[in-house]
Protein backbone atom coordinates (compact mmCIF):
# COMPACT_ATOMS: atom_id res chain seq x y z
CA UNK A 1 0.00 0.00 0.00
CA UNK A 2 1.36 3.41 -1.03
CA UNK A 3 0.51 6.47 1.11
CA UNK A 4 0.12 9.85 -0.60
CA UNK A 5 -0.53 12.90 1.56
CA UNK A 6 -1.44 16.19 -0.12
CA UNK A 7 -0.27 19.05 2.08
CA UNK A 8 -2.34 21.53 0.06
CA UNK A 9 -5.58 19.60 -0.44
CA UNK A 10 -7.15 22.16 -2.79
CA UNK A 11 -4.26 22.26 -5.29
CA UNK A 12 -5.20 20.31 -8.39
CA UNK A 13 -1.65 20.42 -9.77
CA UNK A 14 -0.26 18.68 -6.67
CA UNK A 15 -2.77 15.83 -6.99
CA UNK A 16 -2.22 15.62 -10.75
CA UNK A 17 1.56 15.22 -10.39
CA UNK A 18 1.20 12.45 -7.80
CA UNK A 19 -1.55 10.70 -9.76
CA UNK A 20 0.44 10.80 -13.02
CA UNK A 21 3.47 9.28 -11.33
CA UNK A 22 1.40 6.49 -9.81
CA UNK A 23 -0.27 5.64 -13.12
CA UNK A 24 3.12 5.55 -14.87
CA UNK A 25 4.38 3.18 -12.17
CA UNK A 26 1.35 0.94 -12.64
CA UNK A 27 -0.01 1.36 -9.10
CA UNK A 28 -3.67 0.24 -9.03
CA UNK A 29 -6.24 2.39 -7.17
CA UNK A 30 -6.73 -0.23 -4.47
CA UNK A 31 -3.01 0.01 -3.65
CA UNK A 32 -3.03 3.74 -2.88
CA UNK A 33 -4.04 5.37 0.43
CA UNK A 34 -4.76 9.06 -0.18
CA UNK A 35 -4.96 11.69 2.53
CA UNK A 36 -5.13 15.47 2.44
CA UNK A 37 -3.73 16.55 5.79
CA UNK A 38 -7.19 16.60 7.39
CA UNK A 39 -7.52 12.84 7.83
CA UNK A 40 -5.22 10.14 9.18
CA UNK A 41 -3.79 7.77 6.59
CA UNK A 42 -3.30 4.01 6.50
CA UNK A 43 -0.90 2.94 9.28
CA UNK A 44 0.45 0.13 7.11
CA UNK A 45 0.92 2.23 3.97
CA UNK A 46 4.36 3.00 2.54
CA UNK A 47 5.00 6.69 3.30
CA UNK A 48 7.00 7.61 0.19
CA UNK A 49 5.74 6.67 -3.30
CA UNK A 50 9.05 7.83 -4.77
CA UNK A 51 10.66 4.61 -3.45
CA UNK A 52 8.93 2.70 -6.22
CA UNK A 53 10.74 1.67 -9.35
CA UNK A 54 11.44 4.41 -11.91
CA UNK A 55 8.29 5.34 -13.79
CA UNK A 56 7.65 3.96 -17.22
CA UNK A 57 7.72 6.34 -20.19
CA UNK A 58 4.12 5.67 -21.21
CA UNK A 59 1.81 8.65 -21.60
CA UNK A 60 -0.97 9.27 -19.08
CA UNK A 61 -4.26 10.07 -20.84
CA UNK A 62 -7.00 12.35 -19.45
CA UNK A 63 -9.56 14.20 -21.54
CA UNK A 64 -10.86 17.76 -21.02
CA UNK A 65 -14.13 16.58 -19.45
CA UNK A 66 -12.25 14.82 -16.67
CA UNK A 67 -9.79 17.69 -16.10
CA UNK A 68 -12.60 20.24 -15.79
CA UNK A 69 -14.48 18.07 -13.29
CA UNK A 70 -11.33 17.25 -11.33
CA UNK A 71 -10.45 20.93 -10.83
CA UNK A 72 -13.76 21.35 -8.98
CA UNK A 73 -13.84 17.98 -7.23
CA UNK A 74 -10.39 18.55 -5.68
CA UNK A 75 -11.95 21.46 -3.73
CA UNK A 76 -14.53 19.20 -2.06
CA UNK A 77 -14.18 18.50 1.65
CA UNK A 78 -14.75 14.74 1.32
CA UNK A 79 -11.38 12.92 1.77
CA UNK A 80 -12.68 10.07 -0.43
CA UNK A 81 -12.63 12.39 -3.45
CA UNK A 82 -8.88 11.80 -3.96
CA UNK A 83 -9.28 8.05 -4.33
CA UNK A 84 -12.30 8.54 -6.58
CA UNK A 85 -10.38 10.88 -8.86
CA UNK A 86 -7.48 8.47 -9.11
CA UNK A 87 -9.79 5.52 -9.83
CA UNK A 88 -11.41 7.39 -12.72
CA UNK A 89 -7.99 8.45 -14.06
CA UNK A 90 -6.80 4.83 -13.87
CA UNK A 91 -9.88 3.62 -15.76
CA UNK A 92 -9.42 6.32 -18.41
CA UNK A 93 -6.18 4.69 -19.50
CA UNK A 94 -8.22 1.70 -20.72
CA UNK A 95 -11.64 3.32 -21.30
CA UNK A 96 -10.96 6.51 -23.22
CA UNK A 97 -14.69 7.35 -23.53
CA UNK A 98 -15.52 6.71 -19.89
CA UNK A 99 -16.56 10.34 -19.27
CA UNK A 100 -19.21 10.04 -21.99
CA UNK A 101 -21.17 7.58 -19.85
CA UNK A 102 -23.24 9.60 -17.34
CA UNK A 103 -24.68 6.38 -15.90
CA UNK A 104 -21.29 5.14 -14.73
CA UNK A 105 -21.24 5.23 -10.89
CA UNK A 106 -17.79 6.84 -10.69
CA UNK A 107 -18.60 9.49 -13.30
CA UNK A 108 -21.91 10.20 -11.60
CA UNK A 109 -20.16 10.55 -8.23
CA UNK A 110 -17.69 13.06 -9.72
CA UNK A 111 -20.54 15.09 -11.20
CA UNK A 112 -22.29 15.19 -7.82
CA UNK A 113 -19.19 16.39 -5.97
CA UNK A 114 -18.44 19.01 -8.64
CA UNK A 115 -22.01 20.31 -8.49
CA UNK A 116 -21.79 20.71 -4.71
CA UNK A 117 -18.53 22.64 -5.05
CA UNK A 118 -19.94 24.93 -7.76
CA UNK A 119 -22.94 25.67 -5.59
CA UNK A 120 -20.71 26.50 -2.63
CA UNK A 121 -18.68 28.85 -4.85
CA UNK A 122 -21.91 30.59 -5.84
CA UNK A 123 -23.02 30.86 -2.21
CA UNK A 124 -19.76 32.51 -1.21
CA UNK A 125 -20.10 35.08 -3.98
CA UNK A 126 -23.74 35.73 -3.10
CA UNK A 127 -23.65 35.74 0.71
CA UNK A 128 -20.37 37.39 1.67
CA UNK A 129 -21.22 40.67 3.45
CA UNK A 130 -18.46 43.21 3.91
CA UNK A 131 -18.35 45.71 6.79
CA UNK A 132 -16.20 48.79 6.91
CA UNK A 133 -13.30 49.55 9.24
CA UNK A 134 -10.19 51.76 9.04
CA UNK A 135 -6.64 50.39 8.83
CA UNK A 136 -3.79 51.83 10.91
CA UNK A 137 -2.78 54.07 8.00
CA UNK A 138 -6.27 55.63 7.93
CA UNK A 139 -7.44 53.86 4.73
CA UNK A 140 -10.82 52.11 4.70
CA UNK A 141 -10.87 48.30 4.55
CA UNK A 142 -13.90 46.04 4.06
CA UNK A 143 -13.94 42.84 6.11
CA UNK A 144 -16.29 39.84 5.79
CA UNK A 145 -16.73 36.52 7.56
CA UNK A 146 -17.78 33.37 5.66
CA UNK A 147 -17.94 29.66 6.46
CA UNK A 148 -17.66 27.61 3.25
CA UNK A 149 -18.52 23.93 3.21
CA UNK A 150 -15.63 23.11 0.88
CA UNK A 151 -12.10 24.37 0.18
CA UNK A 152 -13.16 27.10 -2.23
CA UNK A 153 -11.45 30.15 -0.72
CA UNK A 154 -8.45 30.29 -3.07
CA UNK A 155 -10.55 29.31 -6.09
CA UNK A 156 -12.88 32.23 -5.38
CA UNK A 157 -10.17 34.80 -4.70
CA UNK A 158 -9.91 36.03 -8.32
CA UNK A 159 -13.64 36.80 -8.38
CA UNK A 160 -13.32 39.20 -5.46
CA UNK A 161 -10.07 40.68 -6.75
CA UNK A 162 -11.70 41.50 -10.08
CA UNK A 163 -14.93 42.68 -8.47
CA UNK A 164 -13.32 44.96 -5.87
CA UNK A 165 -9.93 45.68 -7.43
CA UNK A 166 -9.69 49.28 -6.20
CA UNK A 167 -10.65 48.59 -2.58
CA UNK A 168 -8.89 47.00 0.35
CA UNK A 169 -10.74 43.93 1.62
CA UNK A 170 -10.36 40.87 3.80
CA UNK A 171 -12.35 37.63 3.83
CA UNK A 172 -12.04 35.63 7.04
CA UNK A 173 -12.81 31.89 7.08
CA UNK A 174 -12.16 29.04 9.54
CA UNK A 175 -9.42 27.62 7.26
CA UNK A 176 -7.54 30.73 6.12
CA UNK A 177 -7.86 34.46 5.47
CA UNK A 178 -7.59 36.36 2.20
CA UNK A 179 -6.24 39.93 2.19
CA UNK A 180 -6.20 42.34 -0.78
CA UNK A 181 -4.45 45.71 -0.49
CA UNK A 182 -5.32 46.99 -3.96
CA UNK A 183 -2.11 45.60 -5.45
CA UNK A 184 -1.44 42.09 -4.18
CA UNK A 185 -3.34 39.19 -2.64
CA UNK A 186 -1.95 37.39 0.38
CA UNK A 187 -3.11 34.70 2.75
CA UNK A 188 -3.36 34.75 6.52
CA UNK A 189 -4.10 32.23 9.27
CA UNK A 190 -7.54 30.83 10.15
CA UNK A 191 -9.97 33.21 11.82
CA UNK A 192 -13.16 33.16 13.86
CA UNK A 193 -16.35 35.15 13.51
CA UNK A 194 -15.30 37.27 16.49
CA UNK A 195 -12.45 38.64 14.35
CA UNK A 196 -14.94 40.25 11.95
CA UNK A 197 -16.26 43.76 12.73
CA UNK A 198 -19.77 44.41 13.98
CA UNK A 199 -22.39 46.50 12.15
CA UNK A 200 -21.21 49.61 10.35
CA UNK A 201 -22.88 52.90 9.44
CA UNK A 202 -24.29 51.67 6.12
CA UNK A 203 -26.13 48.70 7.63
CA UNK A 204 -29.37 50.50 8.51
CA UNK A 205 -29.47 52.13 5.07
CA UNK A 206 -29.19 48.70 3.43
CA UNK A 207 -31.87 47.24 5.70
CA UNK A 208 -34.23 50.08 4.89
CA UNK A 209 -33.72 49.45 1.16
CA UNK A 210 -34.23 45.68 1.59
CA UNK A 211 -37.50 46.22 3.43
CA UNK A 212 -38.72 48.57 0.70
CA UNK A 213 -38.13 46.06 -2.15
CA UNK A 214 -39.61 43.05 -0.33
CA UNK A 215 -42.62 42.32 -2.56
CA UNK A 216 -45.35 40.22 -0.89
CA UNK A 217 -46.94 39.40 -4.24
CA UNK A 218 -43.77 37.61 -5.40
CA UNK A 219 -42.90 35.88 -2.13
CA UNK A 220 -42.17 32.15 -2.48
CA UNK A 221 -40.76 30.97 0.85
CA UNK A 222 -39.68 27.56 -0.45
CA UNK A 223 -37.75 29.04 -3.38
CA UNK A 224 -36.19 31.66 -1.10
CA UNK A 225 -34.95 29.03 1.36
CA UNK A 226 -33.58 26.92 -1.50
CA UNK A 227 -31.50 29.82 -2.80
CA UNK A 228 -30.65 31.31 0.60
CA UNK A 229 -30.54 28.50 3.21
CA UNK A 230 -31.03 29.43 6.86
CA UNK A 231 -27.43 28.57 7.74
CA UNK A 232 -26.29 31.72 5.90
CA UNK A 233 -28.77 34.00 7.67
CA UNK A 234 -26.53 34.59 10.69
CA UNK A 235 -23.98 36.40 8.50
CA UNK A 236 -26.51 38.48 6.54
CA UNK A 237 -27.75 41.75 8.07
CA UNK A 238 -31.03 41.57 6.15
CA UNK A 239 -31.72 38.02 7.39
CA UNK A 240 -32.86 39.39 10.77
CA UNK A 241 -35.73 41.06 8.90
CA UNK A 242 -36.88 38.00 6.96
CA UNK A 243 -39.17 36.27 9.55
CA UNK A 244 -41.00 39.53 10.24
CA UNK A 245 -41.24 40.41 6.54
CA UNK A 246 -42.48 36.93 5.63
CA UNK A 247 -45.19 37.02 8.29
CA UNK A 248 -46.24 40.51 7.23
CA UNK A 249 -46.21 39.57 3.56
CA UNK A 250 -48.47 36.58 4.14
CA UNK A 251 -51.00 38.76 5.96
CA UNK A 252 -50.87 41.38 3.22
CA UNK A 253 -51.27 38.70 0.54
CA UNK A 254 -54.33 37.26 2.29
CA UNK A 255 -55.81 40.76 2.44
CA UNK A 256 -55.11 41.33 -1.26
CA UNK A 257 -56.73 38.03 -2.20
CA UNK A 258 -59.78 38.79 -0.04
CA UNK A 259 -60.11 42.17 -1.75
CA UNK A 260 -59.93 40.55 -5.18
CA UNK A 261 -62.43 37.85 -4.24
CA UNK A 262 -65.01 40.40 -3.13
CA UNK A 263 -64.95 41.94 -6.61
CA UNK A 264 -66.71 38.89 -8.07
CA UNK A 265 -69.49 39.04 -5.47
CA UNK A 266 -70.57 42.52 -6.50
CA UNK A 267 -72.69 43.41 -9.55
CA UNK A 268 -70.61 43.79 -12.75
CA UNK A 269 -69.05 47.24 -13.18
CA UNK A 270 -71.34 49.70 -14.94
CA UNK A 271 -68.64 51.24 -17.16
CA UNK A 272 -65.35 50.41 -18.82
CA UNK A 273 -63.62 52.84 -16.44
CA UNK A 274 -65.03 50.89 -13.49
CA UNK A 275 -63.84 47.61 -15.03
CA UNK A 276 -60.35 49.05 -15.53
CA UNK A 277 -60.16 50.29 -11.96
CA UNK A 278 -61.53 47.10 -10.39
CA UNK A 279 -59.37 44.67 -12.38
CA UNK A 280 -56.24 46.27 -10.92
CA UNK A 281 -57.23 44.84 -7.52
CA UNK A 282 -58.08 41.33 -8.74
CA UNK A 283 -56.14 38.60 -6.91
CA UNK A 284 -58.30 35.60 -7.74
CA UNK A 285 -55.49 33.72 -9.52
CA UNK A 286 -51.68 33.54 -9.16
CA UNK A 287 -51.13 35.83 -12.16
CA UNK A 288 -52.93 38.65 -10.38
CA UNK A 289 -50.60 38.17 -7.41
CA UNK A 290 -47.29 38.39 -9.31
CA UNK A 291 -46.77 42.11 -8.81
CA UNK A 292 -47.62 43.27 -12.36
CA UNK A 293 -50.34 45.74 -13.23
CA UNK A 294 -53.43 44.75 -15.17
CA UNK A 295 -53.73 46.03 -18.73
CA UNK A 296 -57.27 47.06 -19.63
CA UNK A 297 -58.76 46.93 -23.14
CA UNK A 298 -58.88 50.04 -25.34
CA UNK A 299 -60.99 51.26 -28.24
CA UNK A 300 -64.35 52.81 -29.17
CA UNK A 301 -67.18 52.23 -26.67
CA UNK A 302 -69.59 50.93 -29.34
CA UNK A 303 -67.18 49.14 -31.67
CA UNK A 304 -68.61 46.58 -34.10
CA UNK A 305 -65.36 44.58 -33.86
CA UNK A 306 -63.77 43.35 -30.65
CA UNK A 307 -60.30 41.74 -30.77
CA UNK A 308 -59.31 39.37 -27.95
CA UNK A 309 -55.73 38.14 -27.50
CA UNK A 310 -54.18 35.96 -24.81
CA UNK A 311 -52.56 38.31 -22.28
CA UNK A 312 -50.43 41.48 -22.18
CA UNK A 313 -46.74 40.93 -22.85
CA UNK A 314 -43.67 42.58 -21.36
CA UNK A 315 -44.02 45.71 -23.51
CA UNK A 316 -47.78 45.99 -22.87
CA UNK A 317 -47.36 45.63 -19.10
CA UNK A 318 -44.67 48.31 -18.99
CA UNK A 319 -46.59 50.76 -21.19
CA UNK A 320 -50.06 49.92 -19.87
CA UNK A 321 -51.68 49.46 -23.33
CA UNK A 322 -52.77 46.27 -25.15
CA UNK A 323 -51.12 45.03 -28.36
CA UNK A 324 -48.33 47.62 -28.59
CA UNK A 325 -45.47 45.10 -28.66
CA UNK A 326 -44.07 43.13 -31.64
CA UNK A 327 -47.20 40.94 -31.97
CA UNK A 328 -49.46 44.01 -31.92
CA UNK A 329 -47.37 45.77 -34.55
CA UNK A 330 -47.51 42.69 -36.79
CA UNK A 331 -51.30 42.51 -36.34
CA UNK A 332 -51.64 46.18 -37.32
CA UNK A 333 -49.76 45.62 -40.60
CA UNK A 334 -51.82 42.59 -41.60
CA UNK A 335 -55.13 44.21 -40.64
CA UNK A 336 -54.27 47.27 -42.69
CA UNK A 337 -53.42 45.06 -45.66
CA UNK A 338 -56.78 43.28 -45.27
CA UNK A 339 -58.67 46.57 -45.10
CA UNK A 340 -59.70 46.25 -41.44
CA UNK A 341 -59.41 49.44 -39.39
CA UNK A 342 -57.65 48.62 -36.12
CA UNK A 343 -58.56 52.05 -34.71
CA UNK A 344 -62.26 51.20 -35.06
CA UNK A 345 -61.91 48.00 -33.01
CA UNK A 346 -61.95 47.46 -29.23
CA UNK A 347 -58.79 45.50 -28.37
CA UNK A 348 -58.33 43.50 -25.15
CA UNK A 349 -57.02 40.19 -23.76
CA UNK A 350 -58.55 37.10 -22.18
CA UNK A 351 -56.15 37.49 -19.22
CA UNK A 352 -55.43 40.99 -17.91
CA UNK A 353 -52.11 40.44 -16.06
CA UNK A 354 -48.76 39.43 -17.57
CA UNK A 355 -47.67 35.89 -16.66
CA UNK A 356 -43.91 35.46 -16.96
CA UNK A 357 -40.78 33.67 -15.77
CA UNK A 358 -37.84 35.80 -14.64
CA UNK A 359 -34.55 34.97 -16.42
CA UNK A 360 -31.92 37.41 -15.21
CA UNK A 361 -33.17 40.84 -16.26
CA UNK A 362 -35.61 39.42 -18.82
CA UNK A 363 -39.25 38.46 -18.27
CA UNK A 364 -40.11 35.51 -20.49
CA UNK A 365 -43.76 34.93 -21.46
CA UNK A 366 -45.60 31.98 -19.91
CA UNK A 367 -48.97 30.83 -21.22
CA UNK A 368 -51.86 31.08 -18.73
CA UNK A 369 -53.56 27.88 -17.66
CA UNK A 370 -57.14 27.05 -18.54
CA UNK A 371 -58.15 27.76 -14.94
CA UNK A 372 -56.52 31.19 -15.02
CA UNK A 373 -58.26 32.04 -18.30
CA UNK A 374 -61.60 30.91 -16.92
CA UNK A 375 -61.13 32.98 -13.75
CA UNK A 376 -60.35 36.10 -15.76
CA UNK A 377 -63.35 35.53 -18.05
CA UNK A 378 -65.52 37.53 -15.60
CA UNK A 379 -63.66 40.69 -16.67
CA UNK A 380 -63.81 39.83 -20.38
CA UNK A 381 -67.55 39.21 -20.13
CA UNK A 382 -67.95 42.60 -18.42
CA UNK A 383 -66.15 44.32 -21.32
CA UNK A 384 -68.15 42.35 -23.85
CA UNK A 385 -71.47 43.28 -22.23
CA UNK A 386 -70.56 46.98 -22.28
CA UNK A 387 -69.14 47.08 -25.83
CA UNK A 388 -71.84 44.88 -27.44
CA UNK A 389 -69.76 44.03 -30.54
CA UNK A 390 -71.20 42.31 -33.59
CA UNK A 391 -68.03 40.34 -34.37
CA UNK A 392 -65.24 39.20 -32.05
CA UNK A 393 -61.84 38.21 -33.47
CA UNK A 394 -60.25 35.61 -31.18
CA UNK A 395 -56.46 35.45 -31.58
CA UNK A 396 -55.12 32.07 -30.53
CA UNK A 397 -56.49 29.27 -28.39
CA UNK A 398 -56.32 31.24 -25.12
CA UNK A 399 -58.27 34.18 -26.54
CA UNK A 400 -60.86 31.79 -27.96
CA UNK A 401 -61.23 29.94 -24.65
CA UNK A 402 -61.96 33.21 -22.87
CA UNK A 403 -64.88 33.71 -25.26
CA UNK A 404 -66.17 30.17 -25.84
CA UNK A 405 -65.46 28.54 -22.46
CA UNK A 406 -63.51 25.76 -24.21
CA UNK A 407 -60.16 25.49 -25.95
CA UNK A 408 -60.73 25.10 -29.70
CA UNK A 409 -58.45 23.45 -32.26
CA UNK A 410 -57.26 26.47 -34.25
CA UNK A 411 -56.50 24.45 -37.38
CA UNK A 412 -60.03 23.04 -37.49
CA UNK A 413 -62.07 26.10 -36.45
CA UNK A 414 -60.11 29.01 -37.86
CA UNK A 415 -61.47 31.29 -40.58
CA UNK A 416 -65.18 30.80 -39.90
CA UNK A 417 -67.80 32.44 -37.70
CA UNK A 418 -69.05 30.69 -34.55
CA UNK A 419 -72.49 32.01 -33.59
CA UNK A 420 -73.05 32.87 -29.91
CA UNK A 421 -76.33 32.95 -27.93
CA UNK A 422 -76.20 36.76 -27.73
CA UNK A 423 -76.03 37.05 -31.51
CA UNK A 424 -72.29 37.77 -31.61
CA UNK A 425 -70.14 36.03 -34.20
CA UNK A 426 -66.78 34.75 -32.87
CA UNK A 427 -64.10 34.48 -35.55
CA UNK A 428 -61.03 32.39 -34.63
CA UNK A 429 -57.52 32.65 -36.08
CA UNK A 430 -53.90 32.22 -34.96
CA UNK A 431 -52.22 34.68 -32.63
CA UNK A 432 -49.70 36.92 -34.43
CA UNK A 433 -47.02 35.97 -31.88
CA UNK A 434 -47.23 32.47 -33.37
CA UNK A 435 -46.02 33.87 -36.69
CA UNK A 436 -43.12 35.62 -34.94
CA UNK A 437 -41.89 32.31 -33.57
CA UNK A 438 -41.67 30.73 -37.04
CA UNK A 439 -39.17 31.23 -39.82
CA UNK A 440 -38.56 30.10 -43.37
CA UNK A 441 -41.24 28.19 -45.27
CA UNK A 442 -43.30 27.56 -42.13
CA UNK A 443 -43.66 31.29 -41.50
CA UNK A 444 -44.57 31.97 -45.12
CA UNK A 445 -47.20 29.22 -45.08
CA UNK A 446 -48.81 30.37 -41.83
CA UNK A 447 -48.73 34.03 -42.92
CA UNK A 448 -50.78 33.15 -46.00
CA UNK A 449 -53.34 31.42 -43.78
CA UNK A 450 -53.44 34.40 -41.42
CA UNK A 451 -53.99 36.85 -44.29
CA UNK A 452 -56.74 34.62 -45.68
CA UNK A 453 -58.51 34.65 -42.29
CA UNK A 454 -58.31 38.45 -42.02
CA UNK A 455 -59.65 38.80 -45.57
CA UNK A 456 -62.65 36.67 -44.61
CA UNK A 457 -63.12 38.81 -41.47
CA UNK A 458 -63.04 41.99 -43.57
CA UNK A 459 -65.69 40.54 -45.88
CA UNK A 460 -67.89 39.69 -42.88
CA UNK A 461 -67.55 43.20 -41.45
CA UNK A 462 -68.25 44.79 -44.86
Amino acid sequence: MIAVDLREPDEFEAWRDEARRLVQQGVAPEDVAWSDGDASGDLFAQADPHRLAAPESREVRANRAFIDLARNVILHSDPARLGLLYRVLWRLQRQSRLMDDPADPDVRALETLAKQVRRDIHKMRAFVRFRSLVDDDGVERFVAWFEPEHRIERANADFFVNRFASQRWTILTPRLSLHWDGQALCEGPPASKADAPAEDATEELWLRYYRSIFNPARLKVGAMLKEMPRKYWKNLPEARQIPELVAGAQKREASMIATGASLFQDPPPASLEAVGEAVQHCRRCPIGCNGTRAVMGEGPREADLMIVGEQPGDTEEREGHPFVGPAGQLLDRHMQAAGVDRAAAYVTNAVKHFKFEQRGKRRLHQSPTAGEIDTCRWWLDSERALIKPKVILALGASGARGLLGRTPAIGRERGRAIAQPDGTQVFVTAHPSYLLRLDGEARERETVKFDHDLAALAKMLG
